[in-house]
């Protein structure tokens, strides 16, 4: 039986609402009766209330309404209760007409009725919510009378700010309090919420620096022009300032002070949030034996972590890093407690192992992205890049054909449109394997191929950030050079998505947005350590590094692209290749790769690979 059956509480609740029933009942009789109702309604109230009290009091609990506190009574509980006494007022009118065919009955009694049950019922509710809001907040002033407490400054007076400020407001134990909003809507300035005014626009921030001691920028949907704007205002001021996480890192839109946490560089790219269309990703996920090769690195780690939320049959964790790896497996099995993990130590270049790992595991859908990313350790080491990017991959492929998976995704990247490197030149051989790899087979091949990923271990971020920590230089290779950027969970999303739309043999294109200057970049992540650029951390120009374009694409003009169902999702319709000799060029440039002839490389990738027009390729 529901334990709210053994509450006392719950009975002393309902008392209440009965005599509201009652009384509301009764006062709609008197108002139809100008206050003098005949002796004959006062009998039809004795008939009809045995029915109307039952019938609200369980209208009110299959609602929910004893299931709350009433101290904490919110918009939701107010929608409950509408709902309650529209459907008791409705069976109650319906019961009347069965019973009595509504003689000696005013149908206008039952209209102010629902309106009088509305009004007294909810009004109680909020009664008791403000008189204990009222009672806490006089209690929390006197204790904090003479607390020494911060004086916060909320950039955004919009919904997350009034969310933030409603917080702090209720947060009895807090060691700071709102003083005001600042807002770019000049028409907001002036106005007051819950008390507290929007004193004025943004621009004025540094001006009432002496009004506060810390910022709270209240703007989780700010675009990156925005945000970069804000938080050049705040560092001017010299205050310490903080930000809400961005909508898609929210749990179910709950905004709290305690969600606050220091401007990070994804904050200034300002991407918009990405939506995934969950219902296809669960179709192809669910239930499914999922295989994630390179699963200890950034883009593999992350989809770990989507796609454990999508209750897979099981997942195996494929990595040659065993520190990787074993973050990874510790990290899965603490958010996914009941999900089946495997974790396999194992090198994809090494396709006796890799069998062992694809036979037992009997994966169904494959995500590839193990791979080699440091575009000057290829250049120096193409052989290894070989081993890796193109034997590793087709091993994978053959393995996912052998047993059957009825799913294979590639990760691949931009550098293999028109590649200047071997990273990009071998990336777009794995890509031209999974365009050829499709036919009449079982398994579905697909490629999804986007730009740098902002704290992946292939980008420069991580570089800069530890140049800035040693005081500088901060290094970058061309003043011009621009790069495509997106954050690790959006890559991640949006790889499982284009997963769910392939039908075999596509290249999905992620929409990574306005390039971006890397010196640009660089000098706000300089700003946001707290230095100037050139003043305390110096930025050097250090010259393009063998194989480094100055600027990076996504297609090619000969490239025929398309959209998706998904408006940050594009698709090209796979060339088709003999793969027969596309397999038999693959082996020759294996056989190079074992005789460490970085020369002979090159040429048989610029063979395969016709737009790969790589620097530097001298003989040595």
């Amino acid at each position: 039986m529901n334990k709210l059956f053994f509450n006392r509480h719950f009975y002393e609740l309902v008392l209440v609402d009965a005599i509201i029933v009652v009384f509301s009942y009764t006062l709609s009789y008197l108002l139809r009766y100008e206050w003098f109702v005949p002796s004959s309604e006062w009998a039809s109230i004795r008939h009809s209330l045995p029915i109307i009290v039952p019938t609200k009091l369980v209208c009110f609990y299959l609602f929910g309404l004893y299931r709350g506190m009433w101290r904490y009574t919110s918009v939701s509980d107010l929608k409950n209760i509408l709902k309650a006494s529209l459907l008791s007022s409705a069976l109650i009118m319906i019961a009347i007409l069965y019973l009595f065919h509504f003689q000696g009955y005013s149908r206008s009694v039952f209209i102010l009725d629902f309106v009088f049950t509305f009004l007294f019922v909810s009004g109680i509710r909020l009664a008791i919510r403000l008189i204990f809001a009222e009672h806490v907040s006089s209690l929390w002033q006197f204790k904090n009378s003479h607390r020494n407490q911060k004086r916060l400054m909320i950039i955004g007076a919009g919904d997350a700010g009034e969310k933030v400020l409603r917080e702090i407001q209720e947060n009895h134990d807090a060691h700071f309090r709102a003083v005001g909003f600042l807002d770019d809507d000049i028409n907001k300035v002036g106005k007051t919420i819950h008390g507290l005014t929007v004193i004025d626009t943004v621009e004025k921030l540094e001006r009432l620096e002496n009004e506060f001691d810390e910022i709270i920028i209240a703007i989780p949907s700010a675009k990156g022009a925005q945000m970069r704007r804000i938080v050049s205002l705040c560092e001017k001021t010299g205050k310490r300032f903080r930000t809400l996480p961005s909508i898609s890192e929210l749990i179910e839109g709950r905004i709290s002070v305690n969600s606050l946490r220091e401007v990070k560089l994804e904050d200034l790219f300002g991407r918009a949030e990405v939506r995934l269309d969950k219902s296809i990703v669960i179709n192809y996920i669910q239930n499914k034996r999922v295989l994630i090769t390179g699963a200890g690195g950034s883009i593999g780690s992350e989809l770990v972590r989507q796609i454990g939320q999508f209750n897979p049959e099981a997942l195996a964790l494929v990595d040659f890093s065993e520190f990787n790896l074993f973050q990874a497996d510790r990290e899965c099995r603490y958010r996914f407690g009941l999900l089946k993990t495997r974790s396999f130590l194992t090198d994809v270049r090494n396709i006796t192992a890799l069998e062992k790992v694809v036979g037992e595991f009997r994966p169904q859908v494959i995500f590839h992205a193990a791979a080699y990313k440091h575009v000057p350790i290829q250049e120096t080491n193409p052989w290894e890049a070989v081993y890796n990017n193109v034997r590793g991959t087709r091993n994978m492929a053959e393995m996912a054909l052998k047993y059957q998976a009825e799913r294979f995704v590639l990760v691949s990247t931009d550098k293999a449109v028109r590649p200047t490197n071997i990273m990009g030149a071998t990336k777009r051989v794995g890509e031209m394997l999974v365009e050829s790899m499709n036919g009449n087979k079982a398994t579905q091949f697909m490629a999804v191929r986007f730009g740098n990923v902002i704290g992946s271990s292939g980008s420069a971020i991580p570089l800069f950030q530890e140049q800035i920590s040693r005081g500088g230089p901060v290094t970058v290779t061309h003043p011009e050079i621009t790069r495509y950027f997106m954050s690790i969970p959006e890559a991640a999303q949006l790889i499982l998505q284009a997963g769910a739309m392939g039908k075999g043999g596509e290249i999905f294109i992620l929409d990574m947005g306005n390039p971006v200057r890397i010196i640009d970049l660089v000098r706000d992540l300089i700003r946001l350590n707290g230095y100037e650029p050139n003043k305390d951390i110096p930025i050097e120009i250090t010259g393009l590094r063998p194989g480094e374009k100055l600027f990076e694409e996504l297609i090619t003009a000969e490239e025929g692209i398309m959209p998706t169902q998904h408006k940050k999702i594009l698709v090209l319709k796979g060339r088709s290749y003999d793969l027969e000799n596309l397999n038999s060029q693959i082996d020759k440039l294996i056989q190079s790769a074992k005789m460490s002839d970085g020369y002979a490389i090159k040429e048989l990738l610029r063979e395969i690979v016709p737009e790969y027009s790589p620097q530097g390729n001298e003989k040595s």
